[in-house]
């Protein structure tokens, strides 16, 4: 089977209303709500699925050292099952351990910060590194990894 250089996440002309609506567990979607109101206020962007689970804001273009490129969001989320998943800068472990300090429960990865409720975490926190990652993105904050 041939495979296809072709990114599989980009954004789409479907409704964020709609996908947002169809979270069954009414507490997720709740927090999914309040998570879109909160990026699209740190990001001043509009809310975008991105594939047909993420809702993302903004995009930023990234090179690969092979030099492949792609678009991605500034930041988004998406409301799963066990987690709500924040995407954020790569790295952001590294870059802003003493802001992660601080937000309280969650578990990160490559890139994705994963939160089991919103109430749980310091929303403060939460927003610095959301402003932080859309910095890195748009090439405001290149030597933001000291860990602040």
């Amino acid at each position: 089977m041939a495979t296809s250089n072709q990114p599989v996440t980009v954004p789409t002309d479907g409704s964020v209303d709609d996908f947002l609506a169809a979270v069954p567990d009414e507490r997720r979607r709740a927090d999914a709500e309040r998570l879109r109101a909160i990026l699209r206020e740190v990001t001043g962007e509009p809310a975008v699925m991105w594939g047909s689970s993420i809702v993302g804001f903004g995009s930023y273009r990234y090179t690969y050292a092979n030099g492949r490129t792609g678009d991605w969001p500034l930041a988004g989320f998406s409301p799963r099952k066990q987690h709500l998943v924040v995407y954020l800068v790569g790295g952001f472990e590294e870059r802003h351990s003493s802001v992660l300090a601080r937000l309280g429960p969650h578990k990160t990865g490559r890139g994705c910060l994963y939160l089991k409720r919103l109430d749980d975490v310091d929303e403060s926190a939460l927003r610095d590194l959301i402003d932080r990652t859309v910095r890195v993105h748009k090439g405001v904050d290149r030597a933001s990894n000291r860990g602040q």
